[in-house]
């Protein structure tokens, strides 16, 4: 199974995304850091991701070649992360085929109704519990 993580600015919640799914799944899965910057990428990857790329080009290639994605949910929203994420990521991220695990951060001026504002390790286990339940076939 191959995890695409995306995240951008400086890169912190997709290198603890990468340290969790490490150590949740050892080698059993294909990880790569999806970075809007190499800062991000370099992070994920000494992290424990296989691969690292980064930038718009990179973001977009990769979105279509991935099963899984996750992030934070600004990733489906043009120009959020102060900027950093582009029109052409958000579309090719969200017309991916790969299955989505979006963390709701309230930063990208988004706010979801029924979640609650949790702390970024919570938020980040939900999303590990969710990519068990979709390895299960759950």
């Amino acid at each position: 199974m191959r995890i695409g993580v995306i995240d951008g600015q400086g890169g912190g919640m997709g290198r603890v995304i990468v340290e969790k799914l490490r150590e949740e799944f050892t080698e059993n899965v294909d990880i790569i850091a999806l970075g809007t910057n190499a800062l991000a990428s370099s992070l994920m990857l000494k992290a424990g991701a296989n691969e690292a790329a980064s930038g718009e080009n990179a973001i977009i290639f990769c979105s279509s070649k991935v099963d899984i994605i996750i992030g934070p949910i600004g990733i489906i929203s043009a120009n959020s992360m102060l900027g950093e994420l582009t029109p052409k990521m958000a579309e090719a991220i969200s017309q991916s085929p790969a299955v989505k695990i979006l963390i709701p951060m309230n930063k990208c001026n988004i706010r979801i109704a029924g979640v609650r504002n949790e702390p970024l390790p919570y938020q980040i286990e939900s999303a590990i519990e969710i990519l068990k339940n979709i390895i299960r076939g759950e």
